[in-house]
């Protein structure tokens, strides 16, 4: 179909970014790029890229520069849905941090339901009580559509192996510009330090170790609490035997992981704030990240992050790149699964909003 002949009625899914990284990605992924549509509501704040992957028609929204977290990402949602009325479910798709031992820099973390938990937990939803932070409310589950997809895909990734890699050397020939940021190359090393404080506990009081006030969060996020001292290097390199890591990564090929995910308002810079956060959720968390729970309350949607930290004191951007490239090509690799005749029969995402409301 002729980006020409295309309306704000033809497209169907939402593919959500909140990072300039993540949205290059994602449009890097894309088996066409189509061409603007004339502005139909201007007061939609939103800044869309348009393609389609397969015989699905994409739009790309992507949160405005410098803004992130839930607020942000639901205010991004409700302009979608409005502008683009046909939207079916959404796709967000970035980079988040790896809760270790299991999950490495380099992997990939998919949304999913696990037990009491829809998939996405929003970790600082909740009441102070006098025993301590209690978390509040529920968030809905992914659409069976997707869940389905999933089904599917482990399946073809157990019996063929996954198109991540290929993907990715598409997107290299492709777009040679981006080649060395969004695909692997040697200069990435894993590195993980000792969480900074005292380990969690399986107590579920261990979550009045979490920050409370605004004082105690600011410390916490640049590792300055009382009795802070300097972690301690665990792993330096992808291949070092240790046994406080999990099994062995043969680089350039992410082991993909389907579970729960931590969202907040917070970016978690403290391994013993991350490692607190997990134990308080069953210990049970994959990953950590900031605009899931926006979007997870009414709108249905899957999370899909690859792994660019272990959301500690050493953050930095060297991973970000090419994890943002391997969740585009998750994601990817999902839309080519996932059937137009099964999106048919799939509610209007601006109805199931509109009645969560």
């Amino acid at each position: 179909m002729e980006s020409e002949t295309l309306s704000y009625n033809d497209y169907n899914v939402g593919w959500i970014c909140a990072l300039s990284e993540e949205r290059t990605a994602a449009t890097a992924m894309l088996d066409e790029k189509h061409d603007p549509l004339p502005i139909s509501n201007p007061k939609d704040t939103n800044s869309y890229t348009l393609g389609a992957i397969g015989k699905h028609n994409v739009v790309v929204a992507c949160l405005p520069e410098g803004e992130i977290g839930t607020n942000s990402a639901a205010s991004v949602i409700m302009q979608l849905v409005n502008t683009f009325p046909s939207i079916k479910f959404g796709l967000l798709v970035g980079i988040g941090g790896g809760i270790p031992p299991h999950v490495r820099l380099g992997d990939i973390v998919v949304s999913k339901p696990v037990g009491e938990y829809p998939g996405v937990v929003q970790w600082d939803l909740g009441k102070a009580t006098e025993t301590g932070f209690v978390r509040t409310g529920s968030l809905d589950r992914p659409p069976k559509v997707l869940l389905s997809a999933l089904t599917t895909m482990k399946t073809n990734h157990e019996m063929e192996g996954h198109k991540i890699s290929q993907f990715l050397e598409e997107l290299a020939k492709k777009w040679p510009r981006l080649a060395s940021k969004y695909t692997w190359n040697d200069r990435l090393k894993d590195t993980l330090f000792e969480a900074e404080n005292a380990k969690p506990t399986n107590n579920l009081n261990a979550w009045q170790a979490i920050p409370a006030t605004p004082w105690q969060t600011m410390a916490a996020l640049v590792g300055y609490l009382p009795g802070h001292k300097e972690p301690e290097l665990i792993r330096r390199t992808n291949h070092a035997d240790t046994e406080v890591m999990d099994d062995e990564r043969t680089p350039g090929d992410p082991k993909i992981h389907y579970g729960l995910i931590a969202s907040g308002n917070q970016v978690i810079k403290d391994g013993s704030m991350r490692d607190e956060i997990n134990a308080r959720l069953g210990g049970q968390v994959l990953c950590v990240e900031m605009e899931a729970a926006g979007m997870m309350n009414n709108f249905p949607c899957l999370v899909i992050r690859g792994i660019c930290d272990y959301a500690d004191s050493k953050k930095n951007d060297d991973w970000h790149g090419y994890a943002a490239g391997i969740a585009a090509a998750f994601a990817k690799e999902l839309l080519q699964i996932v059937r137009p005749a099964e999106i048919e029969g799939e509610p209007l995402a601006r109805d199931v909003l509109n009645q969560g409301q």
